[in-house]
């Protein structure tokens, strides 16, 4: 297990399991924006682990009062676009950032079966749904960012890249062992496939390897990567960093 997971494992406490949550439904009406052409018979969940996820959900998690400093953070947790690991990278973290005066939203997101926008779509509606509900939620709009793990740093980079309009930027990106680029010599093999395909196209590689997505409009990104990692190549970080650095 990666290092700082360990790290962030530690410090979090302990807590109820992900069933003492009741998850909400991204899409109220039923209605997705998008369609990955899986149904809700191939979804499974297995130790905190969510596979072949077709009806996207959250969990809102709310510091105490007294804490609240008014930060909201929307947490993707990896699965390399095949699951979403919402216990250790979700439900976890999410506490932590609790503690720490911050609000967490755990997105478990679809799985793109080779329908690359799917989850980009979701993470999209869940900021949308974030600042429609700042007031309530006691979170100031100008203060919503993004963390994302292994292949969720993935589309947490690509939320912070591929922008569209301001209720879906976030302000600031938190980057874990994130998978960065397309590129076959530095990706990581299986989130490639799962989200563009076993033959993706140059321009779709392209629009999805997220350091030459990188513009003056990114918001600004803290990043935390292991040289030991035997799974997404650090090299991923290093090229974000650069992309950001150049802006």
């Amino acid at each position: 297990m990666k290092r700082i997971l360990a790290f962030l494992s530690l410090v979090v406490l302990c807590c109820a399991e992900a069933s003492a949550q009741t998850p909400q439904p991204l899409y109220p009406d039923g209605k997705f924006d998008g369609d990955n052409g899986l149904d809700s018979s191939v979804t499974a969940d297995r130790d905190g682990v969510r596979f072949g996820v077709a009806v996207p959900d959250y969990f809102l998690f709310r510091p105490a009062p007294d804490k609240a400093n008014g930060q909201c953070v929307v947490v993707l947790p990896g699965g390399g676009y095949g699951c979403v690991c919402y216990q250790r990278e979700g439900i976890d973290v999410a506490r932590w950032l609790n503690e720490n005066g911050i609000t967490a939203v755990v997105l478990r997101y679809r799985m793109p079966n080779g329908h690359s926008e799917i989850p980009l779509t979701d993470v999209r509606r869940m900021f949308r749904t974030v600042r429609e509900n700042a007031a309530e939620w006691g979170i100031d709009p100008c203060q919503v960012g993004v963390m994302g793990f292994s292949a969720g740093g993935h589309l947490a980079a690509t939320a912070s890249t591929l922008l569209t309009d301001p209720d879906t930027r976030p302000d600031f990106t938190i980057l874990f062992y994130p998978v960065i680029t397309m590129d076959p010599q530095w990706t990581h093999g299986g989130s490639r496939k799962n989200l563009l395909g076993a033959n993706p196209s140059e321009s779709a590689t392209e629009r999805y390897s997220a350091e030459k997505q990188v513009t003056d409009a990114t918001p600004p990104a803290f990043i935390a990567v292991s040289n030991e990692d035997r799974s997404v190549s650090p090299v991923n970080s290093v090229l974000y960093y650069e992309a950001l650095h150049k802006h």
